[in-house]
């Protein structure tokens, strides 16, 4: 096992070392790592691999993360940004590798072709705790961790909504879906559907993918509406498409209940947009910062020898009740 002055490669094999100032925490599996050197004092560099810092969302990850970091002593947040370019990002992973960095954060562009870079880290002992989106295979297991919403939860909430609140009489629905590729994507499409199904009366009409872009939904939602002339609700996977599709929504001149995922502060945010009337309802995606950092600190820190696999961050949602109490918060 190879080792450096500021920390050491920490495998999950259970030897703890006390008396040496080492703590090795150990699994059932042998290429699972965790920790490295047991060192309260050390000095540790976070790689954070971020899929796209051009959205919104993304750079309100960042924040969150730099400041939690921040307060941490010893700790050293290094982003990256991969641009939404899968062969970017793969390439930043490995830089991370080759610097031999403590721990890596990773919110995956697309889950498929980050796979193999999540597994040449864990392979390096380096933990990896996957943020907000997840790679192919399962936590505690082919990666440290999972730290984000429940995304199928989170739209399965905007359909009970839509079934109960917005549509009670029934109606016309359509869903803007994200990148098809990336796992909130499938999860939020799924879950919406799911919960319009409470109300019988509403039939979802259409349901295309935008990519998370605000200029797709607009393109997207302004082609349904041409076809669909009857939508009352339209759930967009993002707070970006639902920008889109209210653009679409004027042009066509159609008065459209939208709700947005995400709940993002500032004046292009979703909770001003529900605060002003533009949109029915949003549900914030809440970032994973402080619990991501908050684990980093369990594992390189206190030496735990295990992390929950999986942490759930809850969903608030945003309607015109109390958007702007929030707008403030």
């Amino acid at each position: 096992m190879k080792t450096t002055r500021q920390g050491t490669r920490r495998t999950l094999h259970a030897v703890l070392l006390a008396g040496a100032g080492l703590c090795i925490a150990g699994s059932a599996q042998a290429a699972d790592p965790m920790v490295k050197a047991c060192a309260k004092d050390g000095q540790f560099v976070i790689g954070f691999s971020q899929a796209n810092n051009a959205e919104p969302y993304r750079q309100h990850v960042n924040d969150e993360l730099t400041a939690a970091a921040k307060a941490v002593p010893g700790f050293t947040l290094q982003i990256a940004d991969g641009a939404g370019n899968v062969n970017t990002q793969t390439s930043q992973v490995d830089n991370f590798i080759t610097q031999k960095v403590d721990l890596l954060l990773i919110s995956p562009f697309e889950a498929a072709p980050l796979t193999p870079a999540v597994k040449r880290a864990m392979d390096a002992g380096i933990p990896v705790i996957e943020l907000d989106r997840k790679t192919v295979g399962d936590p505690g297991k082919d990666y440290t961790a999972f730290i984000g919403g429940d995304n199928y939860k989170i739209a399965l909430e905007a359909g009970k909504y839509t079934a109960k609140t917005l549509l009670p009489d029934g109606g016309e629905a359509a869903v803007l879906e994200g990148l098809p590729s990336s796992t909130p994507a499938v999860e939020r499409l799924n879950g919406f559907k799911d919960g319009v199904k409470e109300n019988a009366k509403i039939q979802v009409v259409a349901e295309q993918a935008a990519d998370w872009v605000p200029d797709k939904a607009q393109t997207a939602f302004a082609a349904m509406l041409q076809a669909h002339p009857d939508i009352k609700v339209l759930y967009a996977s993002n707070d970006m498409m639902a920008a889109g599709a209210l653009l679409a929504a004027k042009g066509a001149g159609k008065q459209v209940k939208i709700i947005g995922t995400d709940g993002l502060p500032g004046p292009a945010g979703g909770i001003e947009a529900v605060a002003k009337g533009d949109w029915a309802a949003t549900f914030t995606y809440p970032t994973g910062a402080k619990e991501a950092i908050e684990m980093s600190k369990k594992i390189l820190l206190d030496c735990a020898t295990s992390v929950e696999p999986t942490v759930t961050v809850e969903t608030t949602a945003i309607t015109a009740e109390n958007a702007k109490q929030l707008m403030g918060k």
